[in-house]
Parts: C-alpha cells; sequence; structure tokens
C-alpha cells in the first residue's frame, strides 16, 4: 500500500488545532465564589418569622424542589446546595443576611429574597458587589430596572402593572366608582397604588380614600373603618397576608360590601382566604399569572401532574392550594433553567447574561398563554396577569391574560 506522507508543516498544523481545541474546552469551565466541579451553591433569604411569614413557604419548597434535582443527578453533574435565612421581614436584618451571603457562605447568587422592604434595602450592595439578586420575590418596578440596577432581575409582574389591570377592569365594569384603597406604606404598596391611578388616567378622582399601613402595626381595623366612611363601593387590599386577613374580617364585620379586589400578593387560599373565613371571602376579586392549585380543571395538566407528584413526595406537608407553594415551585424552576443554560460557564455575570436570555420559557405552574421571556433590556420575566374570582373554595380565571408590559 502506499505510504501517505504528512509534511511537518501539516503535523504542526494538527498539534495547533489540537490544542487549540482543547484549550476552548478548558476555558468553556469558569467558576467564581459558589461554584465548583461538585457544587452550586445559592444564597436565599425568606419571612420565616415576623408579620410576612406565610411567605415563607416559597423557601420550604424551594429547598425541597433543588433537593429533587439533586436526587436526579444535579445540574450538569453538579449538586445545589441552598443556603436560606430568615429576615423576618426586617430590613436591616435582610442586609445583614446578604453580607453574610456574599461574604461568609460566598454564593454564586442570591436567588429569590422576598419581599419588597427587604430587597430594597440589599438592592445597591449586591448590584455594588455585582452578585445575581435573581427572581426578586417583590414587584417594584425598581427590581426590573436593567440600567440603574443591572444585576439585580424580578420575578413576577411589577406591581405598577397590577395597578393598571385593575383600573381597566373598573374602569370597564364600574365605570361610577369610588374606590377605596388600604397599601402597605412602602414600595409595594405604592407601587401597586401608581399603576392604578396611571390606569384611571383623568379619572383619579375616582379614588375617593387611601390609607397607608406601616407592616409593624397590630391592626389595620381603624383604617377601614376610615375607608368604608368615605363611601366608596370599590375597595383594593394590596397587603401582606397578616393584613389582608385582618381586612377580610373588618369589612365583613362592618357589613360593607364594596366590590373586594385583593392585590395578588395575598391571594393565597391558604394562607389567606381560609384564615380570614371561606364564607366571607367569596365574591373577592384578584388578578395572577399562575394555576390555582385547588382548581379542579388543572387535575389532569401535565404541568400540574409533575407539581403534585413533586409535593406528594418532597413536600407531603405541604398543599398545593396555597399561593405560596405554587410559586416555589415556579421560581426554583426557572432558576435551574438559567443555570443548565450556563453550562459550565458558572460565572455570576453568565447567571446573569443566561437570566437575561430566558426565550419563551413555561413553568410548569403558569397559565396558559403566559410565557417567560427576558433580554439585557428586559428584566420582567412575567408581565401578563388574568383576573380571578373566588367562588366557594377555588379561584375561578375569568377574561383574557392581559398584558401589563412594562415601558423599556
Amino acid at each position: 500500500m502506499p505510504t501517505r506522507f504528512r509534511s511537518p508543516a501539516a503535523f504542526a498544523l494538527t498539534a495547533a488545532l489540537s490544542f487549540a481545541i482543547a484549550g476552548t474546552a478548558c476555558a468553556q469551565k469558569a467558576y467564581d465564589p459558589g461554584a465548583s466541579d461538585t457544587e452550586i451553591k445559592i444564597g436565599n433569604i425568606m419571612p420565616y418569622s415576623g408579620p410576612a411569614s406565610a411567605y415563607g413557604t416559597a423557601g420550604i419548597i424551594e429547598a425541597a424542589y433543588f433537593k429533587m434535582i439533586n436526587d436526579q443527578g444535579g445540574i450538569n453533574g453538579r449538586k445545589i446546595n441552598f443556603i436560606s435565612y430568615d429576615d423576618a421581614y426586617n430590613p436591616s436584618k435582610a442586609v445583614e443576611q446578604a453580607r453574610k451571603l456574599v461574604e461568609s457562605d460566598e454564593v454564586l447568587v442570591v436567588f429569590n429574597p422576598l419581599g419588597t422592604p427587604s430587597n430594597t434595602a440589599i438592592l445597591k450592595y449586591l448590584n455594588g458587589k455585582k452578585v445575581p439578586q435573581l427572581f426578586v420575590g417583590a414587584g417594584s418596578t425598581s427590581f426590573g430596572d436593567h440600567k440603574a440596577y443591572p444585576w439585580t432581575m424580578a420575578w413576577q409582574p411589577p406591581y405598577q402593572s397590577e395597578g393598571r389591570i385593575y383600573a381597566t377592569y373598573i374602569l370597564k365594569e364600574r365605570p361610577d366608582a369610588k374606590i377605596a384603597v388600604l397599601y402597605q406604606n412602602d414600595d409595594f404598596g405604592k407601587d401597586v397604588l401608581k399603576g392604578l391611578k396611571d390606569g384611571l388616567g383623568d379619572k383619579t378622582s375616582m379614588i375617593v380614600a387611601a390609607e397607608g399601613y406601616e407592616v409593624s402595626e397590630p391592626t389595620i381595623d381603624s383604617r377601614i373603618i376610615n375607608l368604608k366612611a368615605s363611601g366608596a363601593d370599590v375597595f383594593i387590599s394590596v397587603t401582606t397576608p397578616k393584613s389582608a386577613v385582618q381586612a377580610i374580617r373588618k369589612v365583613a364585620a362592618l357589613d360593607w360590601k364594596p366590590l373586594y379586589i385583593q392585590g395578588y400578593a395575598s391571594a393565597s387560599v391558604g394562607s389567606v382566604l381560609k384564615p380570614a373565613g371561606l364564607d366571607i371571602s367569596q365574591g373577592i376579586l384578584s388578578a395572577y399569572y399562575a394555576k390555582d392549585g385547588s382548581d379542579a380543571q388543572w387535575d389532569n395538566d401535565e404541568g400540574m401532574k409533575r407539581f403534585t407528584t413533586f409535593l406528594a413526595k418532597y413536600a407531603p406537608d405541604y398543599s398545593r392550594n396555597d399561593i405560596s407553594t405554587v410559586y416555589g415551585y415556579g421560581v426554583a424552576q426557572a432558576m435551574v433553567q438559567v443555570l443548565k443554560q450556563a453550562g459550565d460557564d458558572l460565572t455570576r455575570a453568565n447567571v446573569m447574561k443566561q437570566a437575561a436570555n430566558l426565550k419563551d420559557f413555561v413553568p410548569d405552574i403558569v397559565l396558559p398563554g403566559v410565557k417567560l421571556n427576558t433580554s439585557v433590556s428586559d428584566h420582567y420575566p412575567i408581565e401578563q396577569l388574568q383576573m380571578m374570582r373566588f367562588t366557594g373554595e377555588t379561584w375561578e380565571p375569568f377574561g383574557p391574560v392581559i398584558s401589563g408590559e412594562m415601558k423599556r
């Protein structure tokens, strides 16, 4: 057989190509603090105690979801080390816990820290450290402000969008309404109120009363009495769970019968409506982006089947009827998607880059028509809501999915 001759130059070229390919493969593995060949550290801050402790369920479900992922082999062979701390819904405590996660635990990201006051308190610190504040558990518009805070990304629709959607509904269904608003006196409550005013446009005079309360107040009963005295026939409650329960009970006790709209942050059947009383919660309206686990219409839905199977094995003591349970599962699923996209480049910059590169991602628990899309100039993954009415023991969605897309 003829001998094939290869010139020295050819050998040199082959060797150079081999080294280049090997070098590229090596270059693809990159780590920042919190990542290695075997582990990905994810930090989290939750109000497991304090006035918003009902939301703590989300952190428990997130931990359970990551355990399931680890049992399945992890992400690209790496196990998730989920480190979650309690801040009791206290901004100063949140700052302390954020510093601990970044400087002591050296996490790769701070994922789904919950609450507007807490996230506002840690916003500048995490951006200064260039640590992703990813899928924030609050709807202030600042958490999607990619220009001012490039290392922060929202999760749920902005509260201003929610307020605009309520305005759209009221203008159509109750054009002569007199509106009273109870709102938490921070960015959470103020954002919904601003969105409501923006949506009403030149008809903001429809708002006849608005009361801001502090989260530290033991009761909001006196504020409900004041709002009823305004003569309002539409009541909007922009509250966290403890105050939401109190508001529902006091409105009923006063025999006030307004069109009642409950902000989605506290629309949970399990942690708000049942404690308040299902009988006095009938007819309350809200808006949301996720499926209601208590609604039998989702029993044969493939996504909800996976969710139910997960709960049975990894969180059997928690109900799919609780919005916080549904929420925790969905946001954890999105975090895993981002880490999968990041591959072996587990730098904080690449994690943020992948979070800003979600294309029509559909977690198991979102309503049909809701898709997660992000970009470098869009840090609001979810910008759609559907109106719903509480009937019997479940929320019944009605009307179309409404986009409340923010201006860029």
